[in-house]
């Protein structure tokens, strides 16, 4: 026993050193730096962290900036017109697109149009009959958004800009560059069309036609402080506050009204 500590005693090798004592190792092998280290970690340094936010929006300065930009950005809502295609899959494995178009100011949506083979007679044929459908129902339109899908021609912008809009095109792979028309999408598929077996084109154009005409007067948004895109009172001249509430089903009680009877 006496023998083997003492070969183990004088094994050759490097001695131990303290933890404590020894240097530390930079991160994955970067040099030490200790202003690079106070810079990745303060939060709104946007050189390292480009998601960080900046110290000059946050706070009361940024509630500021926000509070003088949000009627601005109402006002210049009404001016402005998106468009989208969505395809809807038939009972028969028949793929239909609708367009359509939303006014961003009052989320009044048109139903342009149901086919398909959207070539660009029938897409500039659309855009000719929101033209004429309603000239003097709406405020000229100053702006047309859309995505860069190849359905839009050059002479379906060609009759906005007729009319003084100028067509205004998002980037590429960035839906949310036209959240609005996104939006109706996920809802009309969402409150409709996932609940409904579609048989072909004219089916589809008798869903979408009730269902429209439900959400422009109907249905109330949060984004326009509970009211909807065509106010119902002033259509019905006023509205009977007194009496019993009465319930209109929709598409075979998919959708539901609710109405005050006539006294």
């Amino acid at each position: 026993m006496e023998a083997l500590r003492g070969a183990a005693a004088t094994r050759s090798g490097r001695p131990r050193v303290d933890p404590e004592a020894r240097p530390r190792e930079p991160a994955v092998g970067l040099r030490a730096d200790p202003g690079r280290a106070r810079q990745a970690r303060d939060p709104g340094f946007r050189n390292h962290d480009p998601c960080a936010p900046s110290p000059a929006w946050t706070g009361s300065c940024a509630a500021a900036v926000w509070s003088d930009l949000v009627p601005v950005l109402r006002a210049q809502a009404h001016g402005i017109l998106a468009c989208d295609f969505f395809t809807v899959e038939t009972v028969f494995l028949k793929t239909l697109y609708v367009l359509f178009f939303i006014e961003l100011g009052t989320r009044r949506v048109h139903l342009a149009g149901v086919t398909a083979h959207p070539d660009s007679a029938w897409v500039t044929q659309q855009a000719r009959n929101l033209s004429f459908d309603h000239p003097g129902d709406r405020v000229p339109f100053r702006f047309l958004i859309r995505d860069r899908d190849s359905k839009y021609v050059s002479s379906f912008d060609e009759v906005f800009r007729t009319d003084g809009a100028q067509v205004i095109c998002t980037p590429i792979r960035a839906p949310r560059a036209n959240a609005f028309a996104e939006r109706w999408v996920r809802t009309v598929r969402t409150e409709c069309l996932d609940w409904v077996l579609i048989l072909g084109r004219r089916h589809l154009e008798r869903v979408l036609g009730v269902y429209v005409e439900h959400y422009n007067r109907e249905r109330h948004h949060r984004g326009l402080d509970l009211g909807t895109p065509i106010d119902s009172q002033s259509r019905a001249g006023g509205a009977c506050r007194r009496g019993p509430v009465e319930r209109r089903d929709l598409l075979g009680g998919l959708i539901h009204e609710y109405c005050r009877a006539a006294a």
